[in-house]
């Protein structure tokens, strides 16, 4: 991977000083002081007065939202929810136990996790489907109580934030965001549950205040700025690609869309729609930014090399708009999602295929995966030996934690295996 390359991926993974000293503070306040750091803090960055009667949103409140929200947008959320929910009952699993060997038991339980705070943006951009995508699989996992956090500068938390939690299944929603709403999630208020884990997206602010409380609770992943690599051989038109490259970076000004192609020919063709198409966009300075700053084409040799370099930068999401996609997919060893030919934009998986869209960012997709059920169960090993099988293997385990120097150990053994065999 070059030079250029890793200075995109490597953009936001490191948090400034002052960013991180703030959040702590934040952290710190919320956990030791409850309500009333939580409180001021919202009324600080976000302008608005909350106190323990008015930081959840009502029943009322709920159903004068939901009140404004179309049909329309009501039956493209329900229908979003039902695929989300289909993709992610497939993910399932359950407790087993194996009982080939005489006189063992080995196996594993499932059990959902007890309660998961989900983080609701509600800055610039309002995401609806971040809701469903975090709320659903905890709900198909069996977890007992989903929260949803989303910040409000009016006293109302966005109506089509209120209909997706409606149709998700989610408990409670709360009027708070920023870093206090981690910390609050983390450590519990008077008026804030604590959670087992903590999910969705933020700005920087709350992305390091999951970080700084991951330990406490679980978190899904550690986030940074969106991403698109696009893997084109030239075979699909060149407005076409613009297009799915401007429609990360509109997202924000730290968004990157990388085009890695064989063609020059190509790659000439797509600037010019880019730069084309940048003039219809109402999000236009965001995605002018973006690109100016993290987008970038690369001309390789073939789409051989082109896919090397995409495992090597491990994007979130990964196009390859090539005449044979299904070919390269056995290639593809890093990336959060895969999205094979002409007709499959990223956008198709933000909202409306499945599978999740909460993914790994910043060539995390090396280790880390999209959220799922698995993320809001956990799993507890299971062992049963008779007195026969203790007796078959005793001297071994009693030998191997006295080769590591642990002699109670190893006597927790022995005095079993003096016992006589009923």
């Amino acid at each position: 991977m070059g030079d250029e390359l890793r200075r995109i991926r490597n953009r936001g993974v490191t948090i400034d000083r002052s960013v991180r000293d703030l959040v702590g503070t934040i952290v710190d306040d919320v956990a030791h002081r409850g309500d009333a750091a939580l409180f001021e803090y919202t009324e600080r960055y976000d302008g608005l007065t909350l106190n323990a009667a008015t930081v959840e949103v009502s029943e009322n409140e709920k159903q004068q939202a939901l009140a404004t929200v179309t049909a329309e947008a009501r039956e493209i959320l329900a229908l979003a929810a039902r695929r989300i929910e289909q993709f992610h009952e497939k993910q399932v699993i359950h407790s087993w136990l194996d009982t080939a060997e005489d006189d063992v038991e080995l196996g594993q339980l499932i059990r959902p996790l007890g309660r998961v705070g989900v983080y609701a943006p509600g800055g610039r951009a309002v995401y609806p489907s971040t809701v469903l995508m975090a709320a659903i699989p905890a709900r198909v996992a069996g977890v007992s109580e989903t929260i949803v956090v989303s910040p409000s500068r009016d006293g109302t938390v966005n109506p089509m934030i209120i209909a997706a939690a409606e149709l998700a299944g989610v408990d409670r929603i709360y009027k708070i965001g920023g870093a206090q709403a981690i910390a609050a999630l983390a450590y519990g208020t008077d008026s804030i549950p604590s959670v087992d884990k903590i999910v969705g997206p933020g700005n920087i602010y709350v992305a390091t205040a999951k970080m700084m409380v991951y330990g406490r609770v679980g978190i899904d992943m550690m986030a940074g700025p969106s991403e698109i690599l696009v893997v084109c051989d030239g075979s699909a038109p060149a407005a076409v690609v613009a297009a799915d490259l401007l429609s990360q970076a509109e997202h924000d000004e730290m968004a990157c869309a990388i085009l890695l192609t064989p063609s020059a020919s190509f790659a000439d063709e797509v600037v010019s729609e880019v730069r084309a198409q940048l003039g219809m966009l109402t999000r236009r300075s965001i995605a002018e930014k973006a690109i100016r700053d993290f987008g970038t084409v690369i001309v390789t040799r073939d789409v051989e090399e082109a896919i090397e370099i995409a495992n090597t930068y491990a994007p979130e999401h990964l196009e390859l708009i090539v005449k044979s996609p299904h070919n390269l997919l056995d290639k593809i060893s890093n990336a959060g999602a895969v999205f094979l030919g002409p007709y499959t934009p990223e956008a198709v998986g933000d909202y409306m295929a499945g599978p999740n869209h909460i993914l790994p960012t910043s060539g995390t997709a090396r280790f880390f995966s999209p959220l799922g059920v698995y993320d809001f169960i956990k799993r507890t090993s299971v062992v049963s030996f008779s007195q026969a099988a203790l007796q078959r293997y005793g001297d071994k385990i009693a030998g191997f934690a006295e080769m590591e120097g642990f002699e109670a150990h190893a006597r927790s053994i022995i005095v079993r295996l003096s016992e006589k065999k009923p």
